[in-house]
């Protein structure tokens, strides 16, 4: 099955521009794959850097412009893979794509905390930066009875990219836990500090189990028995290498309203569930509100991302225990949407909330309008 994705026509359109592309997300999502597509559309000459080959960390390590010149030549796209892997690689590309003002950088990297943080500053104003997540809806075509027919397995396996090669469903299951224990977790704890690896999945496990619900930072210090300082920074790795992203509370300073609270959701539902080794289909879950949740919100992260619709997430609750699932503001808009699986579930908008934001619009996602939503 061939998947073109979103990202493909959006980097296209900036090679030429003398600035540096970074592609940013998690291992096996599909960088790899992407490039190679740029690269077979781009004319010219082309250079491809596997930044994890030792030879290459070696010959990259001497900054100086005839170094580089050396290397690049003539060419006039420069293709690095996992960059991240190179030591201080923001000063390197910043150096290279000063010094050679007809040349483009594509680099890829599986975790913003090296590439971005590292890169950030030196790169300020040469560099466009760029999401690329587990295959969204968006990506499968636009075949609504396909989509409903596929919906099941979307919201227990999930959609990493190979997940479409793979035939049986125990494979697919393999591959999952595959996935946690070689790839993902892998970059996380190459990171100093990070010693306690039954700590992590500990954690990712409270959090899969508290999908929709808020998170408190002190209860899950007490159930791991580690402080909250400690919680916080696992957390903030898991969002940094694309695991997990978090919703804070929505508040303009109404007396009434939660406005520290944050939730936590997982960027793909079968990450989620091979995190609590659950792949049972969904006639025998207790949890597909969670289910239905956590993949409609990620699946419009996805959606605004890749339309660059500059919205802003939240979810929304008041003290007295009214909630909406999910808050997104646009251009000073507010738009509600509460988040139902079942189409003939009732819903009303909180009052507290209609008197706070009257011009704010409110709507339902189920199993019958969700295409409109994400696609």
């Amino acid at each position: 099955m061939i998947i073109h994705r979103k990202l493909e026509e959006t980097v296209i359109g900036k090679i030429g521009t003398n600035k540096v592309i970074l592609i940013l997300g998690t291992r096996r999502v599909g960088k790899t794959y992407l490039i190679n597509r740029v690269s077979e559309r781009v004319t010219g000459k082309k250079l491809l850097l596997n930044a994890e080959d030792f030879d290459v960390q070696e010959v990259l390590k001497k900054r100086t412009v005839a170094n580089y010149q050396r290397i690049i030549n003539d060419a006039t796209l420069l293709i690095i893979d996992e960059a991240q892997a190179i030591p201080e690689i923001g000063s390197i590309l910043k150096l290279m794509i000063d010094s050679h003002p007809h040349l483009t950088i594509l680099a890829t990297g599986s975790s913003s905390l090296d590439l971005v943080n590292a890169s950030g500053e030196p790169l300020t104003g040469r560099s466009y930066s760029y999401n690329l997540y587990p295959v969204a809806q968006l990506e499968l075509g636009n075949n609504p009875l396909q989509a409903q027919a596929d919906i099941d397995e979307r919201l227990i396996i999930g959609s990493y990219p190979e997940i479409f090669q793979i035939n049986t469903w125990i494979e697919k299951e393999q591959y999952l836990r595959e996935l946690i224990n070689s790839y993902l977790l892998k970059d996380i704890l190459s990171y100093a500090g990070i010693r306690q690896s039954h700590k992590l999945m500990d954690l990712l496990r409270l959090i899969a189990y508290q999908i929709g619900s808020e998170v408190s930072y002190n209860e899950i210090s007490n159930q791991l028995g580690i402080n909250k300082v400690t919680v916080e920074n696992y957390l903030d790795l898991l969002q940094k290498v694309f695991i997990l992203f978090k919703l804070p509370s929505y508040s303009t300073n109404h007396r009434k309203e939660i406005s520290k609270g944050v939730k936590w959701y997982f960027y793909d539902n079968g990450i989620r569930n091979a995190v609590i080794n659950d792949f049972r289909p969904i006639s025998l879950r207790n949890d597909m509100g969670m289910l239905w949740e956590n993949y409609i919100i990620s699946e419009r992260i996805k959606f605004n991302a890749y339309n660059q619709a500059g919205s802003q997430l939240y979810f929304w609750r008041n003290y007295l225990q009214r909630e909406i699932d999910l808050i997104e503001v646009k251009d000073n808009r507010i738009h509600a949407y509460e988040i139902k699986y079942s189409k003939d579930s009732k819903v009303k908008i909180p009052l507290a909330f209609k008197t706070a934001y009257p011009d704010a619009d409110f709507h339902k996602i189920d199993s019958d309008n969700y295409l409109d939503f994400i696609m």
